[in-house]
C-alpha cells in the first residue's frame, strides 16, 4: 500500500510500526523517493482492516490524503514489522 499526503518528516513511519505491533501485523515501511511511503504488511483479513483504518488517522504531525491499497501474494513472509531505511 502506498500513503500519500504530509507523512515523511513527521514520524508517520514509527507510527505505523506501532499501530501494525498493536495489531500483531508484519511486515516492512519505507520512504519513497516521491514523498509518498510504502507499507507491505501481512496478517488475517480482520487485523488488515482494523491496520488501515487506525493508520487513515495519521499522528499527530503527519497528514494522510490518501492510502492505496493493492491486495499482492507475497512470497516472503516476515516476522517483525520494520522501517526500512
Amino acid at each position: 500500500m502506498i500513503a500519500a499526503g504530509r507523512v515523511q518528516g513527521v514520524g508517520f513511519r514509527f507510527h505505523t510500526q506501532k499501530i501494525a505491533a498493536s495489531h500483531e501485523l508484519t511486515g516492512w515501511v519505507k520512504n519513497r523517493d516521491d514523498g509518498t511511503v510504502e507499507i507491505m504488511v501481512q496478517g488475517e483479513d480482520k487485523q488488515l482492516e482494523d491496520f488501515l483504518k487506525d493508520l487513515k488517522e495519521g499522528n499527530r504531525y503527519a497528514e494522510v490524503d490518501d492510502i492505496s491499497v493493492k491486495g499482492e501474494l507475497q512470497s516472503e513472509t516476515f516476522s517483525e514489522f520494520k522501517i526500512l531505511h
